[in-house]
């Protein structure tokens, strides 16, 4: 999915709508990052988005340092213009972690939240967690967060009709414009959670936990393996 300047702009609206709890999931991942990590910490942040995550991370933890890395330039500039005010020190890079070279560092933690499930293959989606577990320090805490489920499943199809419901009751949105979103949203790579934990566990991830779930959409916190 391309996200030019009207759907990083919709963004915000959207995601809350698709992700009824996105916000309780924010606070989740501070609250596991303030409690396995020091004063002072350089993270790591795949699919830097909007600037939500660091926003909430950010919070009370003026010493943290943020790399932020997206492939959307209309993204990232909504990010730098939201997180202009912040002490932080910060950066962001236009691209993937696949083609886009990071400073020379180990960071004390990462977090790939709502990205994987637009990686479409198995192999790529192992390469993305690798190349982020390279770029970490032994012992570092990881947070995964990306739609799970098996289409066709009764479980994952009940869930649709959640999804589906939610949207007809809160939105303006006909029954055809949200036939269409579905459509995309289906286009997306889903994966059961025992695939996704194989995958953890393959690029060198240890201790998985799923710590959020909603719908269509699952998290989990994790470590990179010590020495």
């Amino acid at each position: 999915m391309e996200f030019n300047n009207t759907l990083a702009n919709e963004y915000e609206k959207g995601i809350r709508r698709t992700l009824p709890s996105y916000d309780a999931m924010l606070r989740l991942i501070q609250t596991f990052y303030h409690s396995t990590l020091p004063e002072k910490a350089d993270m790591l942040i795949v699919g830097a988005g909007s600037g939500n995550e660091i926003l909430q991370l950010a919070e009370g933890r003026p010493h943290w340092s943020f790399t932020g890395i997206d492939p959307s330039e209309s993204m990232l500039k909504i990010a730098k213009e939201r997180l202009h005010d912040l002490t932080n020190t910060m950066s962001f890079l236009q691209g993937t972690i696949l083609d886009t070279p990071l400073p020379s560092i180990k960071y004390d933690a990462a977090s790939c939240v709502l990205v994987l499930h637009f990686i479409q293959g198995y192999e790529e989606k192992l390469s993305t967690l690798k190349e982020i577990a390279r770029h970490l320090k032994p012992g570092a805490p990881f947070v995964l967060a990306s739609k799970y489920g098996q289409p066709g499943s009764l479980e994952t199809e009940l869930q649709f009709d959640l999804w589906r419901s939610y949207w007809l009751q809160h939105t303006k949105l006909s029954v055809s414009d949200i036939a269409e979103m579905e459509k995309s949203i289906r286009s997306l790579s889903f994966m059961c959670e025992e695939d996704i934990l194989t995958l953890l566990q393959q690029a060198g991830f240890t201790k998985p936990s799923r710590f959020f779930a909603t719908t269509l959409f699952g998290g989990w916190v994790c470590f990179k393996e010590e020495l």
